[in-house]
């Protein structure tokens, strides 16, 4: 989402490099590509000014850091500003002190309000808890059956006495899904209401009422960040007449300019406390907004990259599979579809690469990826025997040519994946099988020949000539890194420079 607002800011940084130091007609510059950055992002324009205004004060009145040069300094200025405009720091849920705790949902019509109750009460099941929905939509067609389906995919339980679509009361509905919750012994509550197509009096009213009548923890206004700053006005005049506790974006997977993401939480007071990224159910995550500062100035994601591999990876069976690979041990393909299936339930690879620092550069080529790929690699390896994954070795020619036709691809499309998956897992090998997990030749000195001693005689007597030193013709043991092509024997490791041989002879000694 953005993507254009990065490029923009990357461009006004661009001109900072180099420089010793930052005159005022350098500050004022780089201030106006950023204020026009953001004004084409749909940033609203007071957030825009006093944005501008605190950067340029901070820009001139902070003393540089001998760690950074001027034009890092500006940007770890601009980094901290967008993290204030965004909020600051994440809040958590406020949860009742006696179960069960309400959320009541609100928002404009289509902003995937309904869909985002599903991810909500997902998200809570997976924090331990047991949620239960509570359809008070009863006025958009077919809002009713929609929360059903998302409730049964999410494995929540759905309150819905009333049919929906114009019939029954919603007041009543949310007072006695609360009381069923208490019931049935659900301590999280999330009540769906009806959205709105604008500013609507009614609509505000009954939304005042339910929450006189559940009398909730949490009033979250959801807003579709591709809506703009219209998305910002419904939030005020919903703030005005109901009032809400924080604020869900949903669609930050879209391609607009994501104004109101950059202005809603300024604008209203209030955190933005999650946000939505995808259509699936687990596209969903707490917000923070240090992490989409960093994201927007192309820093990275690392941080949420990491929580992500921890829900979708096994560290146990991560840990046996690296253990294999760099000792020597069995790899084969059954363990490198277990890892990419892994890697394909963190989301679409652009995504994930996308939360490494400094990809905002290689956007085309990320844009190129063909996730269709993976899932011809998938049928490729599903079209082999055990024996075949396990040993890729045994593949000749006819089983190539029937790898290919039980998987729908060409045998040079086999030949690939095989040679890629050789070169991968030599190059692993070779960082792993020697000492330090370096490659033998970089990890020990270059062994020498045995000096002879002065007056020594070689023994007639074959025993004894045995028991003494080993046949010539003997090959000398072979060394962790023979089997990676580092040397068949010590004699055949590369020479180290002088500095480095007397390093490692110091440390053998």
């Amino acid at each position: 989402m953005f993507d254009t607002l990065q490029d923009s800011l990357s461009q006004a940084f661009r001109s900072l490099r180099g420089k010793g130091r930052l005159s005022d007609s350098d500050i004022d510059k780089t201030l106006k590509d950023i204020r026009i950055a953001l004004l084409e992002a749909d940033v609203n324009l007071d957030v825009v000014r006093g944005f501008i205004s605190a950067v340029r004060a901070e820009a001139k009145a902070v003393e540089l850091s001998k760690a950074l040069n001027p034009g890092q300094q500006i940007v770890k200025i601009v980094h901290g500003e967008l993290v204030r405009v965004l909020g600051g720091q994440a809040r958590p849920l406020q949860f009742a002190k006696k179960p069960p705790t309400v959320i009541v949902l609100a928002g404009l019509q289509g902003s995937g309000k309904t869909t985002l109750a599903g991810k909500l009460a997902l998200w809570l099941r997976g924090q331990g808890h047991s949620p239960l929905l509570v359809a008070a939509d009863l006025q958009r067609p077919n809002a009713v059956t929609q929360l059903r389906v998302v409730g049964e995919q999410a494995g929540v339980a759905v309150f819905a006495p009333q049919p929906g679509n114009g019939v029954g009361d919603p007041v009543a509905v949310a007072r006695d899904g609360l009381q069923a919750a208490e019931r049935h012994l659900h301590d999280v509550v999330i009540v769906d209401t009806a959205g709105r197509l604008g500013v609507d009096e009614a609509l505000l009213q009954q939304a005042a009422d339910i929450k006189a009548v559940v009398n909730p923890q949490e009033t979250l206004f959801v807003v579709d960040a591709m809506i703009g700053q219209d998305a910002v006005a419904t939030a005020n005049s919903f703030k005005e007449k109901v009032g809400f506790t924080g604020v869900v974006l949903t669609k930050l997977d879209g391609d607009a300019r994501g104004g109101a993401a950059l202005s809603v939480a300024q604008v209203t007071g209030q955190p933005i406390m999650f946000a939505s990224t995808g259509e699936k159910l687990e596209d969903f995550d707490v917000f923070y907004p240090d992490r989409m500062a960093s994201r927007i100035l192309d820093m990275g994601d690392i941080l949420t990259l990491i929580e992500q591999a921890e829900r979708h990876f096994d560290a146990d069976e991560a840990a046996k599979a690296a253990s294999s690979l760099l000792t020597g041990g069995r790899f084969g393909l059954d363990q490198f579809l277990q890892q990419m299936r892994a890697i394909r339930k963190m989301g679409p690879l652009s995504q994930i690469l996308g939360m490494l620092p400094g990809m905002g550069q290689l956007r085309g080529q990320l844009d190129a990826i063909d996730e269709r790929e993976i899932d011809r690699i998938e049928a490729i390896i599903e079209s082999m025997t055990p024996a075949e994954r396990a040993d890729v070795s045994i593949l000749n020619g006819s089983r190539r040519s029937r790898i290919a036709k039980g998987a729908g691809v060409t045998v040079t499309d086999v030949n690939s994946l095989v040679n890629r998956f050789n070169e991968a897992r030599q190059m692993m090998k070779q960082m792993g099988g020697a000492p330090g997990g370096l490659p033998r030749g970089l990890g020990r000195p270059r062994a020498q020949p045995a000096k002879k001693k002065k007056g020594s005689k070689v023994s007639g007597n074959p025993a004894k000539r045995g028991s003494a030193a080993p046949p010539a013709s003997t090959p000398a043991p072979p060394t962790p890194g023979a089997a990676f092509g580092f040397g068949e024997t010590p004699s055949e490791d590369i020479a180290l420079p002088p500095d480095l041989q007397r390093f490692l002879d110091a440390q053998d000694r």
